[in-house]
């Protein structure tokens, strides 16, 4: 490398380190935003809180859904009972769910650099610009600051492939078990882990059979063992709302436009992970990293057009596509990408100077990808300059903007709108008597009511058939709620045809971008 290539390079090196460090102050301001917030943000957050509050008294929320309040969770324990302590100590909130998920983001970041930078001839800046792309991604961005489970089964995931990257062809037993350990955490944070579980059992498999085989079976007996507890436990419910309850219906278009966002947002990345994963399957031993990463991005990606998923579902083909890039770029700069003979006029000395010139062009191309940004206050100036304008409630910039179905309509920044429109929703609440029949269980716990009901819970089992609904129904008909808040439509059919028979909308309340509808009983219509 000449001096003058050597100081362009760095220059670029450092221009893709700033955009994407920029990305990062987004992102951390956008945690900090939500973690003062003490309403749902995303739909379904408050009931991660009410599952971390029982786990907090010891109690499983794995329950019958025929009786009140017929309520259960459809999630695994791990992340509920990570944030349980606080819960025994701080009551029922959502900051410290959202920490641990903005917290677990950063050490799959971190993670992600170090594996670019022990596995590829550590280079610091590639190793560094692996992990801020990591967090730069619209879709990390969305789910990392959330009360929800999902960014932490991907900590798991990351860190467990990671670990078996190099324990297993190095025989070694406590890295290869603390790995698959990692993986059981991983499983029971989110059930979509399996994904990640099944890549890694084949690639050892495909490493070494036998040693392979007998890490499986130990491996599915410490599984096996954690279900058949839990399903003990719960007296047959986790069987019921976890696994019977997880078969949603398929939309083809939402998972094929999703698929189109993911290359459209990654692209920059992703064409040079795809590059490295057919160099080992041609020229090479195939990586860990590669077969989860199309393990990933395959059924991660098809899985996501079910309703209720989304871009999240992408999140664990994005941190391999971080690693898989990294490798490649740090291989390239150091010369160490052997080529078949067929290639051999690719003198590596010239890869090298492509590299040179291409790699920061890449990630400076991904920061602009992935951009998201406020287009007010403070950063008002910037999106003046680079000539952004809001595409997401009127002071908010998203590259993706919300085109795609299942992409999540949410990143924005909350105002103090938003925390007066959920203290004025619970207002009303303490304004009534009896129960509460809330979409959003933010507002009830924050009145002191019962948590009654997840909707989306109730419309899973009722796809499944195994959810009749007889009492709900007969409380709905007496007009034993003193409300009913939607917003969203998410209960099954029979219970919103029976609120729509005994219940009249009334109240209106806009926040976080979103309407909430407050239902009366019709027997006060006369009040």
């Amino acid at each position: 490398m000449t001096r003058l290539a050597g100081r362009l390079y760095g220059a670029l090196i450092i221009a893709a380190a700033a955009a994407l460090s920029f990305s990062l102050l987004v992102y951390v301001l956008y945690a900090i935003n939500l973690l003062g917030f003490p309403y749902d943000y995303d739909q379904g957050e408050g009931f991660e809180v009410h599952d971390s509050v029982l786990f907090s008294r010891l109690q499983l929320p794995y329950r019958d859904t025929e009786a009140y309040p017929f309520y259960a969770s459809n999630y695994p324990p791990l992340f509920h009972l990570m944030a349980a302590p606080f819960a025994r100590l701080f009551g029922p909130a959502y900051w410290y769910g959202r920490l641990l998920g903005f917290l677990g983001s950063l050490a799959a970041a971190a993670a992600i650099a170090a594996a670019v930078y022990q596995e590829g001839g550590r280079r610091k800046s590639i190793a560094a610009l692996s992990g801020l792309a990591f967090l730069s991604s619209n879709f990390v961005y969305h789910i990392g600051p959330l009360f929800r489970q999902h960014m932490m089964m991907v900590t798991f995931e990351v860190l467990a492939i990671v670990v078996l990257s190099r324990a297993f062809p190095q025989r070694d037993r406590r890295g290869i078990a603390l790995a698959l350990l990692l993986l059981i955490c991983a499983g029971y944070t989110k059930q979509l882990a399996a994904i990640s579980a099944l890549a890694a059992i084949a690639w050892m498999l495909l490493r070494g059979p036998r040693r392979a085989l007998r890490w499986t079976v130990a491996f599915g007996l410490a599984g096996g063992a954690i279900f058949a507890a839990l399903d003990l436990a719960s007296g047959g419910q986790w069987w019921v709302q976890a696994i019977v309850a997880n078969v949603n219906d398929f939309h083809r278009d939402q998972a094929v436009g999703l698929f189109v966002l993911w290359f459209k947002l990654h692209g920059f990345l992703l064409i040079p992970a795809c590059l490295l994963l057919v160099y080992e399957t041609y020229c090479d031993r195939l990586s860990v990293y590669s077969l989860w990463f199309a393990a990933a991005a395959l059924l991660g990606g098809i899985a996501s057009g079910a309703w209720g998923a989304g871009d999240s579902y992408f999140i664990t083909s994005v941190a391999a596509l971080c690693i898989l890039s990294g490798l490649l770029f740090s291989r390239v700069l150091g010369g160490d990408l052997p080529l078949p003979r067929r290639l051999q006029f690719l003198r590596r000395s010239s890869l090298c100077a492509a590299g040179i010139a291409l790699i920061p062009l890449l990630y400076l191309g991904y920061a602009r990808a992935t951009l998201k940004m406020p287009t007010d206050g403070h950063f008002s100036s910037i999106a003046r300059a680079l000539g952004l304008e809001a595409n997401i409630r009127g002071n908010f910039y998203d590259s993706a903007s919300f085109l795609v179905g299942g992409y999540a309509r949410i990143g924005y920044f909350l105002n103090d709108d938003d925390r007066r429109a959920g203290e004025q929703i619970v207002a009303l609440i303490n304004e009534t008597e009896g129960p509460v029949l809330s979409e959003e269980a933010g507002f009830t716990m924050a009145a002191g009511r019962d948590v009654v009901t997840n909707p989306t819970q109730l419309r899973n089992l009722d796809l499944a058939g195994r959810f009749a609904g007889d009492q709900l129904i007969a409380m709905i008909e007496a007009q034993e709620f003193g409300l009913v808040i939607f917003r969203a439509l998410f209960y099954p059919p029979t219970v919103l045809e029976a609120i729509d028979r005994f219940y009249r909308h009334r109240k209106t309340i806009h926040m976080n971008g979103f309407d909430y509808l407050i239902l009366y009983p019709r027997a006060t219509d006369a009040d």
